[in-house]
């Protein structure tokens, strides 16, 4: 593939629900574009994008892939982004490079979850977006009815490019809006033909439609409209291309991705339509003078680009994708990685095609292109020279909050899977395993209960290694509510020295959860040696660990040791600390033990239509709703605290409720006592547990 400049490239995010055929489009594109000498099938495995054995074996996109088509003599890079939700951090990946978005919304299915999303996704980087109705091969298919549903969404803004001719059922050409001509499909072309009668009202409305757009771009334009005049096709298309990149216009296009039908248009439409990247503003930290540098995608500025994404491939190897913010970046050119402080040369520059790549000299501004074998480069980082070093932020990437605790099912493989996931958390930023040591148990995050079941299977599949996985234990603190005055006397005789260690304690609640345990002395005449005091405590610390309750952390304990004895030549530290450790259980278990429960604060974002249905569960999981706050565009904002036990399933019931509408996100608040049954079933299984003879892992 050439070198293309800056204003020959265009960066398009190709966004919707899942299975509105996204994967499919932008195969129709790849084979007119001459990348492919077939379309391939997504229910084959067949197709650029999704070339993951995963990818091929569910028959969905999990990955963003990039694949580069040249049309009429530009450089389209086209970011074909999964549709379900779970894989919403590979989305944000392309967003933050994205200049614009094509968003495709099946004709058969209508406007979906995903569809919405991706709208609001768009407005969020205020990207210029454009729609590509699908399945317009389908004869039950309404375009009409889908042009309706998305103006009533989203205003006079929708206005439709194209409409579709059909003949005996068939999809057979389209009308051009802006020329109000009609074309007929014809061996691969489209040739003039009448506009159906059928078709002549919704001409006529769209026409106007945009006619008005038009007039609005300016008061010249404005005053020619109510004059009655006429604007040349030229002009028509000019003030288009301002509406489009400003958002006060977003076309609506159709056709069949199947059958390679009305993506022509579409093609032609982004090179026409979408912007290039120098007319979007772009600007880092001049490192050196802690400034602004105004990148904006200038050739002239010092070369400056951002990894956005990172593949780890067992197959093809791992790669840096990133975009070009400022400057020309060659082969061999020295560059800073100011996170790293280091500087190192590149090597080759690729551009990568789904899963192959080729390599190129340059890439300009503006352009995507990938580094091989960084191992030490991350996603998100910023790439610039010694000379003029620069950063840039990094990108908003959603936080999971879906987990599941996991176990290798081969113990020697324990090194092996941490390593194969930290290779996937590299190229995933929204997986991220955790090692919660204070609970005994390793931890899988992700974005959903399809995500995590993705990086199992890949695990299995790619890296030979298997997992078992089940319900986290809750992160439950042990304290008391009462207070107890306990004595305990540690005498060991085993010939020679023997052992002894004698010790009076008080133990009270100290009213700070925030600490495991507050220590004090009060011994008066010299009972016990002042030299063995910090072992006493040493006793203390070790036992609030593993509290005797059911073994979980103890805090909130205050220990006062106020008398007790020792033996001149028997007593030592040791005897000292084991009898400190005695102490604690017997007066622990004396003073009313309770269990706590991990509180958390949960916002939870729906549409008004179902704030009544998420309150109701809310309350089942015996959350308390602490209010409601509008949060703009139809929606309301639900905050409440809940026990965290109650939200292991949460991801999966919020999207059923709510159609996948809604999101959430939660922050620990404190402990609180756990209610009576819960911590019975809590010390019934410790005990059960002990009497099996099982130690917690």
């Amino acid at each position: 593939m050439k070198v293309y400049t800056t204003d020959k490239i265009r960066n398009v995010v190709v966004l919707g629900h899942g299975g509105a055929g996204k994967t499919t489009l932008v195969e129709a594109m790849a084979y007119l574009g001459g990348l492919t000498s077939r379309t391939g099938r997504v229910e084959d495995g067949s197709t650029l994008s999704d070339f993951t054995k995963e990818e091929q074996k569910r028959g969905i996109s999990i990955r963003t892939s990039l694949i580069p088509i040249e049309w009429q003599d530009c450089k389209i890079n086209v970011l074909d982004t999964p549709g379900y939700f779970d894989f919403i951090g590979e989305v944000e990946e392309a967003l933050s490079v994205a200049d614009g978005a094509v968003i495709v919304v099946s004709g058969k299915a209508g406007i979906e979850a995903g569809t919405e999303r991706a709208w609001d996704l768009c407005e969020k980087y205020n990207l210029p977006r454009m729609f590509f109705v699908t399945d317009m091969d389908i004869d039950t298919v309404s375009y009409r009815q889908t042009v309706e549903d998305l103006t009533a969404l989203y205003g006079k803004k929708i206005a439709p490019f194209n409409m579709p001719v059909r003949e005996g059922g068939k999809f057979t050409g389209y009308v051009n809006v802006i020329q109000q001509k009609a074309f007929r499909y014809e061996n691969k072309e489209a040739n003039p033909t009448d506009v159906p009668e059928y078709s002549k009202e919704y001409l006529s409305q769209y026409h106007d439609t945009l006619m008005e757009a038009v007039a609005e771009t300016s008061e010249e334009f404005m005053e020619r409209y109510f004059n009655g005049e006429e604007f040349s096709e030229a002009e028509i298309r000019a003030a288009v291309r301002l509406s489009i990149q400003d958002g006060s216009i977003v076309p609506v296009e159709m056709g069949s991705g199947t059958i390679c039908q009305g993506v022509y248009t579409l093609m032609d439409d982004i090179v026409k339509y979408m912007p290039a990247a120098e007319s979007r503003p772009m600007s880092g930290i001049d490192l050196k003078t802690n400034g602004v540098f105004e990148a904006n995608f200038d050739v002239l500025k010092p070369k400056t680009a951002f990894v956005f994404k990172t593949i780890v491939d067992p197959f093809i190897g791992r790669y840096s994708l990133i975009k070009v913010r400022s400057g020309v970046l060659k082969t061999d050119d020295l560059v800073y990685d100011n996170r790293r402080e280091s500087e190192f040369k590149v090597g080759k520059l690729y551009i990568l095609q789904g899963n192959k790549s080729s390599e190129i000299s340059e890439l300009h501004a503006g352009d995507l292109g990938a580094l091989a074998k960084l191992g030490s480069v991350q996603t998100g980082d910023t790439l610039s020279t010694k000379a003029n070093p620069v950063m840039y932020a990094k990108m908003d990437i959603s936080r999971p909050y879906t987990y599941l605790r996991y176990r290798a099912v081969n113990k020697g493989d324990i090194d092996k899977i941490a390593q194969a996931m930290a290779k996937i958390a590299a190229e995933d930023p929204t997986f991220k395993p955790v090692n919660d040591s204070e609970n005994g148990q390793s931890l899988m995050y992700g974005m959903g209960d399809l995500h995590l079941n993705v990086i199992q299977s890949m695990l299995k599949n790619e890296y030979n290694l298997d997992l078992t996985v089940e319900q986290p234990k809750v992160a439950f603190r042990e304290t008391i509510k009462k207070t107890s005055d306990v004595e305990y006397k540690y005498k060991k005789q085993t010939g020679g020295h023997g052992q002894y260690g004698h010790v009076k304690i008080r133990f009270s609640p100290s009213g700070d959860t925030t600490a495991p345990y507050e220590f004090a002395e009060e011994v008066v005449g010299g009972a016990i040696p002042k030299n063995y005091f910090p072992a006493v405590e040493k006793g203390i610390a070790e036992s609030v660990e593993r509290g005797p309750l059911a073994a979980y952390p103890v805090v909130g304990v205050k220990a006062v040791l106020y008398d007790g004895s020792y033996h001149p030549v028997d007593s030592s530290e040791m005897a000292f600390k084991t009898a400190a450790k005695q102490a604690f259980r017997k007066g622990f278990m004396e003073a009313s033990p309770v269990l706590l429960e991990p509180i958390v604060n949960l916002k939870v974002t729906v549409p008004d239509t179902y704030t009544g249905d998420v309150m109701g569960d809310l309350n089942k999981r015996r959350g308390r709703v602490l209010g409601m706050n509008p949060s703009g565009k139809g929606k309301q904002q639900i905050e409440a605290e809940v026990p965290q036990m109650e939200l292991f399933d949460y991801c999966t019931k919020l999207r059923s409720i709510t159609g996948g509408r809604g999101d959430y996100e939660y922050s620990f608040v404190r402990y609180e006592q756990t209610p009576p049954d819960i911590q019975s079933r809590e010390v019934a299984a410790r005990a059960e547990k002990a009497a099996a003879g099982f130690a917690e892992e």
